[in-house]
């Protein structure tokens, strides 16, 4: 009898190996766009119908196409603060359809980043609005398979904003992902730990490849002495125009373009595998001669220091000038990944 028993309960632990097995395979052969649907249907399910109507909006809504990084006392959607567990819970599962595995840890570091904020400033006036909760979810249009939905989720430093059509990514621009401060410094119990760096290949590669560079290299690299204080057209529905500036890709050895694709790939990496092959197939389609680095500022830390990575399907800006909220000096990092074409699935016609 007990072997029996001992035979039933073998079997039926290697049958659930097989069906979780056969779960996850099932799930990693979807697409990234059926993934995000079904989170979203899963994530609207467990709202009331007041939180409904906050987070669900039309897709050709005027706010769809309305993004930000600053820290704001409102923005559209439904803040993390006003769900119960249960609804958090899946928002994140959401969050985590959207993204790669590295792209949710970088996101989720972001939101908790804003305690520490809190910490440092909460004797300031903007310290009332550092929280890791107050991030927003917006859902835009009827989650139809056979039709086009679009995601925003947004807080201070985050905003993602995708557009998925038929249960495929077709847009996932503006990327925005930011740090403050850029190299947590202290110990805060329960926060993320001293020497915590968010943006840290975002930023270490960048230097490696302006430090790489000979003199004539460096002269046509380097368009301006001082960074910028911010990235370009911040807020705006149309990634800024730039003429191509900067080291072309064409006049790099071949380790300083091996050095530029991995930067290109820590970006589109943030994206989950089948998304972040798309962006870098369209690259090489388009051509890796039409890609161009630009920088400016310092080329070390401390000092302010910006670069800009463009080619004919993507602009990439990362600028660290600001102090961070203990007052280290550049130890503030805004990056965003944009597309020259067409952000939020709108394409731009040529003038």
């Amino acid at each position: 009898m007990k072997r029996r028993v001992h035979f039933v309960l073998a079997a039926w632990a290697a049958w659930m190996v097989l069906v979780l097995t056969a779960g996850a395979v099932y799930l990693q052969n979807r697409s990234t766009g059926e993934n995000m649907t079904q989170a979203a249907k899963a994530y609207l399910a467990t709202l009331t119908e007041e939180q409904r109507a906050i987070s669900l909006m039309e897709y050709d809504t005027p706010q769809r196409v309305g993004w930000h990084f600053i820290p704001k006392s409102q923005r559209k959607g439904l803040q993390i603060r006003d769900m119960n567990q249960d609804q958090r819970s899946a928002a994140l599962e959401l969050l985590k359809a959207a993204l790669s595995q590295v792209g949710y840890d970088k996101a989720r570091t972001i939101m908790e980043l804003e305690s520490i904020l809190h910490e440092l400033e909460k004797t300031r006036r903007g310290g009332a609005i550092r929280d890791p909760q107050r991030y927003y979810y917006t859902i835009f249009g009827e989650l139809d398979e056979s039709g086009r939905w679009g995601l925003s989720i947004e807080g201070h430093h985050l905003s993602l904003n995708f557009v998925v059509h038929e249960n495929q990514v077709i847009a996932s621009t503006p990327t925005f992902l930011a740090a403050n401060p850029s190299v947590v410094k202290d110990e805060f119990p329960g926060m993320p730990p001293r020497g915590t760096r968010v943006l840290d290949q975002e930023e270490q590669i960048a230097f490696d490849l302006i430090r790489s560079l000979d003199s004539e290299q460096r002269s046509a690299a380097i368009i301006a002495d001082r960074a910028p204080y911010d990235i370009r057209a911040a807020g705006e529905a149309e990634a800024p125009k730039y003429e191509a500036t900067g080291l072309a890709y064409s006049r790099m050895n071949e380790t300083q373009q091996s050095t530029l694709r991995r930067l290109i790939q820590v970006y589109a990496n943030n994206l989950p595998q089948d998304v972040c092959a798309q962006h870098l197939a369209e690259i090489e389609q388009a051509g890796y001669d039409r890609v161009y680095f630009a920088w400016a500022g310092a080329d070390r830390p401390g000092i302010g220091h910006y670069y800009l990575i463009q080619g004919p399907t993507f602009q990439i800006e990362f600028v660290n000038v600001q102090p961070d909220s203990a007052g280290n000096p550049a130890s503030h990092i805004h990056s965003v990944w944009r597309d020259p074409r067409g952000d939020f699935a709108i394409p731009i016609t040529a003038e």
